[in-house]
């Protein structure tokens, strides 16, 4: 069954890579490398959405299914502005993290997501 805490882990790790990004943006370097940013199933909350913890049922659930396609589409966006970060295309990156941008655009729809699926597990 879908777990409240892993959930909420997982809204605060997300929420963290907008400062691990923005701090590449400042830097020109992110510790991480870019393909492994652009993975999704490596990160704590990828593997438990993808692991055995979930059952059936909650994997075929509407909420399910919308966060784990926002979480893939949110790796490869925040692999998109490392990448932009690292090849010194700063203005571009920030334009993604912008307001209105790429990255703040489902950054949002993903922690939105998950909010209302942890609402839905009450």
């Amino acid at each position: 069954m879908a777990n409240v805490r892993e959930l909420d882990d997982a809204i605060g790790a997300h929420g963290r890579w907008k400062t691990n990004l923005k701090n590449a943006i400042a830097t020109g370097s992110i510790d991480t490398s870019v393909e492994t940013i652009r993975v999704n199933n490596q990160c704590a909350f990828g593997k438990w959405l993808y692991g055995a913890t979930l059952t059936p049922k909650d994997k075929t659930s509407s909420h399910y299914r919308t966060v784990k396609d926002l979480h893939a589409e949110f790796h490869k966006t925040a692999a998109r502005v490392a990448e932009l970060a690292v090849t010194g295309k700063k203005v571009e990156a920030e334009k993604m993290m912008a307001l209105g941008g790429e990255f703040a655009s489902i950054s949002s729809k993903l922690t939105r997501a998950m909010m209302e699926w942890k609402e839905a597990t009450k």
